[in-house]
Parts: structure tokens; sequence; C-alpha cells
């Protein structure tokens, strides 16, 4: 159960099911800090859709996969939480067609 005071990280959160995760999570009362590749995308959902609702969320531009931006996204999560994080939802990624 999310109670206010729990912190979450949700990795891929400007769009789709981890736009929606980041919402509820929020909504629910934790603290939430999200991370996507693209930065218009993600300034979107900040000062647009966020804020206007007034949830506690942010957020910062990382591709999770480069070993250097989640060490970068590590230390500012750890630095804002306190060292507290409750919830990770890993939720970044791209599918592939497969092809037959």
């Amino acid at each position: 159960m999310v109670t206010l005071g729990t912190t979450a990280l949700v990795t891929g959160g400007s769009k789709g099911i981890g736009w929606a995760i980041v919402e509820e999570l929020a909504s629910h009362g934790a603290t939430v800090h999200t991370c996507a590749r693209n930065e218009a995308e993600l300034m979107k959902c900040l000062p647009q859709q966020w804020q206007e609702l007034k949830l506690p969320i942010t957020g910062s531009v990382c591709d999770v996969s480069s070993r250097d931006d989640r060490l970068k996204l590590m230390e500012s999560v750890s630095a804002m939480f306190h060292g507290k994080l409750n919830i990770l939802v890993n939720n970044a990624g791209t599918g592939f067609p497969e092809i037959s």
C-alpha cells in the first residue's frame, strides 16, 4: 500500500504505462521521481500536466542504457530522497517486433 511519505522512482515515466504508474503512485501520496530519454516529452508531463494537478513529481533526463546516466540518476535520487527509496518501477525499455 502506498502511503504519504513513500518514495518512488519510475523509469520511462513520460508516456504510456510508465506515465500512468507515475500518476497513480503520486495520487496515492507517494513522492515520485521519473526519468525519460526524451527531454521534450518529459517537459510536457512535468510543468504542463503534473504541476497543474499539484502532484509531487519530479523528473530528469536519463537514458538507462547508459551506465553514466544510471549512476547520475541514482546519485540524484538518493540525495533527493535522503537515501530512502521505497518503490522502483523499472519501466524503461524498447520493444522490437519479431521478424518471421
